[in-house]
C-alpha cells in the first residue's frame, strides 16, 4: 500500500453494502455479543439502554458524518482529528484529540480479545496460546492489505450472527415453553440478586438509563473507529443511505440483548456474566451448531479489532508523531510507519489481557466511553461553526476529561452511573451516566473562556478548511 489513504482507508472506495457491513461490523462487535446479554443477565432491564442510544445514534450519524465526511475528503484527511487540526490551526487541541481517540481504543481493543478469551475457554481449551493464535491472525490479515481485509471477513462475520441470532431466538424459546415463560423466569431470578433487579426500570433509575443511551449515542460516532469505517465510502450519500439502513443492526442488537434472559430461563449459572451467552449455547445446541455460533462471536472480534487497530495507528502517525515531526513524511513513510504502529497497538491489547484481569478491562472501557464524548465541542460542533476558540476547547476538553475521570474513579471503576449531589433547591442528588455532566461542564468553560478570549484577543488560529465543503 503506497500511502495511509490506501492502506488506512482503502482508497476510500467502499459502495453502499460493503460500507453497511463495515460500519456494522465495526460498532456491533463481539464483546457486544456478550456484553449486551450479560448485562440484563447481571442486572435486569438496565442493560437495554443498549437500544435506545442506537435509535439516537443514526439520526444524529445522518446529521453530522455526510458534512464530516464532504469536508475531510475535500482535503485528504485521514481522522477527525485532521478535521481539528485544519478548523481550528491549534497543534495541542489536535493532540487532545488524537490522545483521546487512542487511550479509548485500547481498552476497547483489548475487550475484543476478551470476548475471544471467553468463547474459546467455553470450549474447553485453557491457557494463554489461543489468545497469542489469535494475536497472531489479527495481525497478518491487516498488515499487508489494511483496511481491505476487515472490509471482507465484516460480511462473512455479519450474515453468521445473524444466523446464530435468529437461531436462538426461535429454538431456545420453543425449548423453554415460550416468551412468557422466559420472562417470568428472568423476572423471578433476578429478584434475587444483589441488588435486586426485574426486567422493568425500578424507580430511580430512569435518568441513568437516559443519560446512559444519549451520552453513548453521543461517543459511538465519535470513536476513531467509526471515523475510519466512515471516511472509506465513496461519497456523502453512502453514508447518508447507510444512517438509513444501519437501524437494522439495531433490531439485531434487541434481539441479542435477549439472550442474556435466555440464560436465566435456561438455568446458566455463572458467576462472570460474560459467559452467559457461551454457556447458553453449550447448553442448549447441538455440538456442531454450538461450534457454529461461538465461531461467530469469535470472528466478530476480529472484524473491529482490526478496524480499532487501523484507527490508532492513523491517529498515532498523523495527529501525534506527525504533528511534531519536523520534515512532513511522504505518502509511503506514512503507511509504512501506520503498519508499524497497528502492530504496536495489537501487542499492547494482548499485554493487557493477558497481565490484567479482564474487569479491569471493562472498568477501563467505561473511561473510554467518557473520554470520547468530550470530543463533541470540537467535531459534532466545529463542523457547524467555527465560534469555539481553540484554545478554550483544549481547556475545556481538560476540564470534561479530568471531572468524568474522576467522578469514574470515585465510583471504583465498578459503574459509570454517578449520584451528582446539587444543592436542594435545585432537586437534590441525580443519577447519571458521568459523561454527561463531564461534557456539560466541558461545553460551559468552552462556552465562558471562548468569550474572555476573544475579549482578549488571545489568537484563535486559522482555519484552513474549504467553506463550501459545509454547503449541504
Amino acid at each position: 500500500m503506497a500511502s495511509l489513504e490506501e492502506w488506512g482507508l482503502a482508497g476510500r472506495s467502499f459502495g453502499t453494502w460493503v460500507t453497511w457491513f463495515l460500519i456494522g461490523g465495526d460498532l456491533y462487535t463481539a464483546y457486544t455479543v456478550i456484553a449486551v446479554p450479560a448485562a440484563l443477565y447481571g442486572a435486569g432491564a438496565m442493560g437495554f439502554f443498549a437500544v435506545p442510544y442506537a435509535v439516537i445514534a443514526y439520526p444524529y450519524m445522518m446529521l453530522v458524518l455526510p458534512r464530516l465526511w464532504t469536508v475531510c475528503h475535500r482535503h485528504s484527511y485521514i481522522t477527525f482529528a485532521d478535521f481539528v487540526s485544519g478548523r481550528y490551526g491549534n497543534r495541542w487541541l489536535t493532540v487532545a484529540i488524537a490522545l483521546t481517540g487512542v487511550l479509548a481504543l485500547m481498552p476497547y481493543i483489548a475487550l475484543q480479545l476478551v470476548g475471544m478469551r471467553v468463547v474459546i475457554e467455553a470450549m474447553g481449551i485453557h491457557g494463554e496460546w489461543p489468545l497469542a493464535v489469535a494475536f497472531i491472525i489479527l495481525a497478518a490479515y491487516t498488515y499487508s492489505s489494511g483496511l481491505r481485509a476487515p472490509a471482507v471477513i465484516a460480511i462473512v462475520k455479519d450474515v453468521m450472527l445473524y444466523v446464530m441470532v435468529l437461531a436462538a431466538l426461535i429454538v431456545i424459546p420453543i425449548k423453554l415453553g415460550g416468551y412468557a415463560r422466559v420472562f417470568e423466569l428472568a423476572n423471578q431470578s433476578l429478584a434475587t440478586h444483589i441488588p435486586a433487579a426485574t426486567i422493568h426500570l425500578k424507580q430511580g433509575q430512569f435518568l441513568g438509563y437516559s443519560t446512559l443511551a444519549i451520552g453513548s449515542a453521543i461517543a459511538l460516532m465519535l470513536y476513531p473507529h467509526t471515523a475510519t469505517a466512515v471516511l472509506s465510502a465513496q461519497n456523502a450519500n453512502v453514508v447518508r443511505r447507510n444512517a438509513a439502513m444501519l437501524p437494522a443492526y439495531s433490531f439485531l442488537l434487541g434481539l441479542i440483548a435477549l439472550l442474556g434472559y435466555l440464560a436465566i430461563a435456561a438455568g446458566v449459572h455463572t458467576k462472570d456474566t460474560s459467559a452467559a451467552v457461551p454457556l447458553l449455547f453449550l447448553k442448549m445446541f447441538p455440538e456442531w451448531f454450538a461450534g457454529f455460533c461461538l465461531s461467530a462471536v469469535a470472528i466478530g472480534a476480529l472484524v473491529p479489532a482490526a478496524i480499532m487497530s487501523i484507527a490508532a495507528s492513523n491517529l498515532f502517525t498523523r495527529n501525534l508523531y506527525g504533528e511534531f515531526v519536523r520534515t512532513k513524511m511522504k505518502p509511503h513513510e506514512e503507511s509504512n510507519m501506520a503498519k508499524i504502529v497497528s502492530l504496536v497497538v495489537k501487542l499492547g491489547a494482548l499485554v493487557f489481557v493477558l497481565w490484567l484481569p479482564a474487569p479491569y478491562a471493562i472498568e477501563m472501557q467505561l473511561l473510554g466511553g467518557i473520554w470520547i464524548g468530550q470530543m463533541f465541542p470540537s467535531v459534532v460542533v466545529g463542523v457547524f461553526t467555527r465560534w469555539f476558540h481553540p484554545w478554550a476547547l483544549v481547556a475545556g476538553w481538560a476540564v470534561g476529561m479530568g471531572s468524568g475521570t474522576a467522578m469514574a474513579v470515585s465510583l471504583g471503576l465498578k459503574s459509570s452511573v454517578y449520584p451528582l449531589h446539587l444543592p436542594a433547591f435545585l432537586g437534590g442528588t441525580y443519577a447519571m451516566y458521568a459523561a454527561v455532566p463531564a461534557l456539560l461542564l466541558n461545553l460551559v468553560v468552552s462556552v465562558v473562556l471562548t468569550l474572555v478570549f476573544r475579549a482578549a484577543k488571545i489568537d484563535n488560529g486559522t482555519d484552513v478548511t474549504d467553506a463550501s465543503a459545509y454547503v449541504g
